[in-house]
């Protein structure tokens, strides 16, 4: 294999690849990124078994061929180099691959790529396309809801399947830790109306929100019962599902929750950031009274001291106190995009539904907090 390529193009893949290789492998060539030249391109593929990512840049081939080399080290190197340089790889004798550009040499040990492993994806039966800011808009308003604890390791991803609302076919997303719950949903792509309810794992969402930069490109999706592929531009990324049973969300959803506030997003969540600067890294609670067009916010920490903001609300029904986690008010309010706020309460121990004033399918359930 000889080929060379910009080291713009190379650098705009290798930062997409080797986010998917882990630091630290048991499995040697797991650390390194797949080189495959051939026609007038280089293909270029990491994968950590779970989830592999698959790009192509254009390249002069002066030989075909292929080889594997430490994904991190390359990045950095690529990196490293001035803009606008030309990067020469050049494999010799197959255990190592010579690396240049202008006055720099690097020498990188090489492994086989036929020992490179394949996640080969298989039938993939329901493929549909949608703009890229569609499924940015889904990941972007539940991604922060997914759930780190590994003993639910159902909760780690966010769920994506089909419903019908009032007639209508919906891709809805959903994920939850247990504590908050974040939904939301757009017109049903054509060609998705098959597609059974899969669990997209965190790394995955991940990765995939970092591919969505042009919101005016189109993605592909290919689904199976264990498999999504999502294909834009010359990237391809490819990622196992998680193998669980998503709880029945839709049972937690309040429905009767009928005291209502209505306040100014950016004005609360400002007070709220203020006022939790004094509560316990731990709890981070923050207590909420309302009372007939007043909404005070209020922390109590015996080890730093105490915090109170009045903030003007809509509001009319009977006063109630309630607690939240401040950083979950804040990760919610940062989801939506109206200038105000819809908090539907039961009473202090019951969810809590939020939702904007725009009339955009998404919504959120938060648990309280004993203050």
């Amino acid at each position: 294999m000889r080929a060379a390529a910009e080291r713009s193009h190379l650098l705009k893949s290798l930062t997409h690849l080797h986010r998917v290789v882990e630091r630290r492998n048991t499995i040697p060539i797991l650390g390194n990124v797949l080189l495959q030249a051939s026609g007038d391109r280089i293909t270029l593929k990491a994968t950590d078994l779970d989830l592999e990512v698959t790009e192509t840049v254009p390249a002069m081939v002066e030989r075909e061929g292929g080889t594997t080399v430490p994904a991190h080290i390359l990045h950095d190197i690529v990196r490293k180099l001035p803009d606008g340089a030309e990067v020469s790889l050049d494999l010799g004798d197959g255990a190592q691959m010579a690396l240049s550009s202008g006055r720099s040499r690097f020498t990188l040990q090489a492994l086989p790529e036929s020992d490179f492993p394949d996640l080969a994806a298989g039938e993939l039966p329901v493929r549909f396309t949608l703009p890229a800011s569609a499924l940015r808009t889904l990941i972007d308003r539940t991604q922060f809801a997914i759930s780190t604890e590994e003993t639910r390791y159902y909760l780690n991803g966010i769920y994506l399947h089909v419903v019908t609302v009032d007639g209508t076919a919906k891709l809805r997303a959903v994920a939850t830790d247990g504590h908050r719950l974040a939904q939301t949903q757009i017109d049903a792509p054509e060609g998705s109306d098959g597609m059974a309810g899969v669990i997209v794992p965190r790394k995955a969402v991940g990765e995939l929100q970092r591919l969505l930069e042009e919101p005016e490109a189109e993605i592909v999706l290919e689904v199976s019962d264990t498999k999504l592929r999502a294909s834009i531009g010359d990237v391809v990324l490819t990622s196992k599902l998680i193998d669980g049973t998503f709880p029945e969300y839709d049972r937690v959803i309040p429905r009767g929750n009928d005291k209502i506030l209505k306040v100014e997003k950016a004005a609360f969540a400002e007070s709220v950031d203020r006022v939790s600067t004094v509560s316990s890294e731990r709890g981070r609670a923050v207590k909420i009274g309302l009372s007939e067009g007043r909404m005070v916010l209020s922390v109590n920490n015996p080890d730093s001291g105490s915090a109170e903001e009045e903030v003007a609300v809509e509001y009319g029904a009977e006063p109630i106190e309630i607690g939240f986690n401040a950083r979950y008010l804040l990760d919610i309010a940062g989801q939506l995009d109206t200038e105000s706020a819809e908090f539907r309460f039961a009473d202090p121990g019951s969810p809590t539904l939020i939702v904007g004033d725009d009339g955009v399918d998404a919504l959120y359930v938060l648990m309280p907090m004993r203050v």
